[in-house]
């Protein structure tokens, strides 16, 4: 078994091999090990449901979530229009009642 010591896509130390694919528990990325690098696809951004997320997209939040350092709670089911993309795939910006906020793409769907 040749030795896969990081996942390509998280840099996860705990990966396992499950017979036909390595698999990083910390991030669910499955990849052969061969081609260890990172799918382009990886770096596309999507919803809780699989849908890709684009620049302009308006979302709808899936769970009742609290705002960090603040007493405000963005209630499921709110629309939020116009979201901006950032660097990371996961994370999202948006504006909600005139505050500028990153959301998680995992509580959002298009």
């Amino acid at each position: 078994m040749s030795e896969i010591t990081k996942c390509p896509k998280c840099g996860g130390e705990y990966v396992y091999f499950d017979g036909s694919l390595y698999v990083c528990p910390d991030c669910a990325y499955e990849f052969d090990g061969e081609n260890a690098t990172a799918d382009a696809s990886a770096d596309v951004p999507k919803d809780s449901n699989g849908a890709e997320l684009l620049d302009g997209d308006s979302v709808t939040v899936i769970k009742d979530l609290k705002v960090r350092g603040s007493s405000m709670v963005i209630k499921r089911g709110t629309k939020v229009k116009s979201i901006r993309l950032t660097e990371n795939p996961e994370e999202v910006d948006c504006k909600i009642e005139g505050s500028s906020i990153v959301l998680k793409t995992c509580f959002l769907k298009k």
